[in-house]
């Protein structure tokens, strides 16, 4: 459980899935493989009728989003983001990180109407990952480049959690909704009333409500995984961050990688790259080259636009390092194009987008990092710099650590 629970064996497992999916999508039996997920599987009477592919993006997945959603939590009252001063600046560099993205996406989607909608897919940033990558690579970094990429990349969740919520639901049905939402109230109300004389029961209890607010969030139109993320602001915090590390095992590695698994079941097209599709190529370069640009410039002016005679929070150099790894978009990514792109060629397309701009954003990193790891390990062997990282205050995974 101890391995699952580090930063590096998961990303690691979760880079080994997709590649596998996208291996297997293209052997002999690849077609078959790909049939078998498009099967239907459906809860008679319930309305709830999804392919294989669907119950691990919708269902699955929400659960991830609780998880994320409890992080999210956690930062906005007691962690990072529990202040404008200490958020000011991460949220003006995520704003480069999505906005830059976006624009150089529809570059290349300008000549081709239908692969417009694909614009909200390379905003995403991988936490997970990128807290891995930086784990690997970045020994010896002060802690506030970490925190600077964890306030980061939970504002890019926030963007992405809006996203999916209103540019990808159909079919609203306002009463489905409403009752949905009056599940997620129940399970916060059941959630301030455990103790551990009732730990069973009321555990049960909102597991059970829990699921009917999935199922009538699926049902009223909005993308399930919102379902998630509502329960993970919902409930109390002291039991979210208990429920979110007795599930982070399953989350790093079952429920991620199955998705990561699923998500690249795509054949490679038997094409020139100038048969290639433009949502391929504004993915394939607004990963990478969007978000390195974006984090990197609109990080830059936050610094300078500090107030006077605050000291710098981080320099320029591991600004640059942290918007490499702000490009590793993954598995927010590969969710919004199987949104964006529900079915066909441009779907596979935006896949291989994700994967080979995230893996270009991963190596970059890999680099940028490594070599700020280097010059801040020399600082501290010359007595320029602490040779003790620099605390600030607790965040989630430091509170995971602590129950471990």
């Amino acid at each position: 459980m101890k391995l699952l629970r580090s930063e590096r064996f998961p990303a690691f497992l979760l880079l080994g899935a997709a590649a596998l999916g996208l291996i297997v999508a293209n052997l002999p039996f690849g077609a078959d493989v790909i049939a078998w997920s498009h099967a239907h599987l459906a809860i008679p009477g319930t309305g709830l009728d999804l392919s294989i592919a669907h119950w691990v993006s919708d269902f699955l997945l929400a659960i991830f989003f609780f998880g994320v959603a409890v992080e999210l939590q956690y930062e906005l009252t007691k962690g990072q983001l529990n202040s404008a001063r200490k958020a000011v600046q991460p949220a003006i560099a995520a704003a480069g990180g999505v906005l830059v993205p976006i624009a150089v996406y529809l570059v290349f989607a300008a000549g081709d109407p239908a692969t417009r909608d694909g614009w909200p897919v390379p905003t995403a940033t991988d936490i997970a990952f990128a807290l891995g990558v930086l784990a690997m690579f970045g020994r010896g970094l002060p802690s506030r480049v970490r925190v600077f990429l964890l306030a980061l990349a939970i504002i890019d969740d926030i963007v992405g959690i809006l996203f999916i919520a209103v540019l990808f639901a159909h079919d609203i049905d306002f009463g489905s909704l409403a009752i949905g939402a009056l599940f997620v109230v129940a399970f916060a109300v059941l959630s301030r009333f455990r103790t551990d004389r009732n730990t069973v029961v009321v555990t049960i209890a909102m597991v059970a409500l829990g699921l009917a607010a999935w199922a009538f969030v699926f049902l009223g139109g909005i993308h399930a995984t919102i379902a998630g993320v509502m329960l993970g602001l919902a409930i109390r915090q002291d039991e979210g961050m208990r429920a979110r590390h007795a599930l982070e095992p399953w989350i790093n590695g079952l429920i991620l990688p199955v998705f990561a698994f699923f998500a690249a079941l795509v054949m490679i097209p038997q094409v020139s790259p100038a048969e290639l599709s433009p949502a391929l190529w504004g993915i394939l370069v607004a990963l990478p080259v969007g978000k390195l640009i974006g984090i990197s410039l609109f990080g830059w002016i936050a610094v300078r636009i500090r107030p006077k005679g605050e000291p710098v929070s981080i320099a320029f150099p591991d600004i640059l390092a942290a918007a490499a790894l702000g490009g590793i978009g993954f598995t927010v990514s590969l969710l919004m194009a199987n949104l964006a792109f529900e079915a066909g060629g441009l779907r596979d397309q935006a896949i291989l987008g994700v994967l080979g701009g995230s893996t270009i954003s991963l190596i970059l990193a890999a680099v940028l990092v490594s070599l700020r790891a280097r010059h801040h390990r020399r600082l501290q062997s010359e007595g320029r710099e602490d040779a003790v990282p620099e605390r600030g205050e607790p965040d989630p995974h430091e509170i995971k650590g602590q129950l471990d």
